[in-house]
C-alpha cells in the first residue's frame, strides 16, 4: 500500500481527495489514516471523528486513541479506550486500543497499571498473528521497564516466534538482553556473518555449525579415504618385495 511505502505521498494523495469528497466517509477514513502516518494528530482525529459519525464504524478507535497521545493528552487517550463501542470491536482492533491504553499509562508514569492494560485472556495465544506479536512486544517491554527482565525475555521471545511478518523488532531486543550479536546465517553455504561492522572492521565469517548427517557422512568418506590408502601402501610394499626377489 502507498501509505506504508511512502506516507508522506500518500497523505498528498489524501487530502487532496478530501477537498474533492469531504463528504464521503472512506475519504474521510483514508485521509485520517494518511494524517496518522505522517504524525499529523490532530488533522488524523478530526478525520477519523467525522468518518465515525459517517459510517457508524468504531474500528478507528485505537488509531484516535493514539493521536490524543500524540497530542500530549494521554487522559483523553484513556477516555476513548473506555468507550463502550471497545466492546464490540474485534480481536485485533481490541488489542490494538489496549496497547494504546498502556502506552498512555506509562505516559502518565505509571508502569503497572500499563502492564495491567495488556493483561488479557490473548497473551496465552499462540496463533501467529500480526496482533499477537505486538501484544507479547508491548507486554515485554512494560516488564522490562518494571524490571523483570526473566518474563521480558520470555515474551520477547514469544513475540519474535509469532511475528512472521516483522511488525516488530522482537528479536533485536532479544537479542540485546541475551547479550548476543544478531548474525545473518546462509544455510546452504554455511556461512554466518553480522550484518554491522564494527570500527570499520572488514567483514568477517566463520563456518557454521554442521548438522549432525553431515558430520556422520564426512566420517564415512574419511574412513573410506583411509581404507584406499592402506591397499596403496599394501600394494607398494608387494611390489618391492618383488623387485628384491
Amino acid at each position: 500500500m502507498l501509505v506504508d511505502e511512502d506516507p508522506e505521498k500518500a497523505y498528498q494523495h489524501a487530502a487532496y481527495a478530501r477537498r474533492k469528497a469531504s463528504r464521503l466517509s472512506t475519504v474521510r477514513e483514508a485521509s485520517g489514516i494518511a494524517a496518522y502516518t505522517v504524525g499529523k494528530w490532530q488533522e488524523a482525529l478530526a478525520d477519523l471523528r467525522a468518518a465515525r459519525r459517517m459510517s457508524g464504524r468504531d474500528n478507528f478507535l485505537a488509531v484516535m486513541a493514539d493521536c490524543e497521545r500524540g497530542l500530549g493528552r494521554p487522559e483523553r487517550a484513556l477516555e476513548i479506550a473506555s468507550d463502550p463501542a471497545a466492546g464490540n470491536l474485534d480481536t485485533a482492533d481490541r488489542i490494538e486500543l489496549r496497547i494504546v491504553a498502556a502506552g498512555a499509562r506509562r505516559d502518565m508514569g505509571d508502569t503497572k497499571a500499563a502492564l495491567a492494560e495488556l493483561q488479557v485472556p490473548e497473551l496465552k495465544e499462540r496463533r501467529a498473528r500480526p496482533y499477537v506479536a505486538r501484544l507479547f512486544y508491548a507486554y515485554a517491554d512494560v516488564l522490562e521497564e518494571l524490571g523483570r527482565t526473566d518474563d521480558a525475555r520470555e515474551y520477547f521471545a514469544r513475540a519474535s516466534s509469532v511475528d512472521r511478518e516483522g511488525v516488530t523488532d522482537a528479536d533485536e531486543r532479544l537479542a540485546v538482553l541475551e547479550g548476543v550479536e544478531l548474525v545473518d546465517i546462509d544455510v546452504e553455504d554455511g556461512i554466518v556473518w553480522t550484518d554491522v561492522e564494527e570500527d570499520g572492521g572488514s567483514e568477517e565469517f566463520v563456518e557454521a555449525p554442521r548438522d549432525r548427517r553431515n558430520d556422520s557422512e564426512d566420517r564415512g568418506d574419511q574412513g573410506e579415504e583411509r581404507r584406499e590408502s592402506d591397499d596403496r601402501r599394501d600394494e607398494r610394499e608387494d611390489d618391492r618385495d618383488r623387485d628384491r626377489d
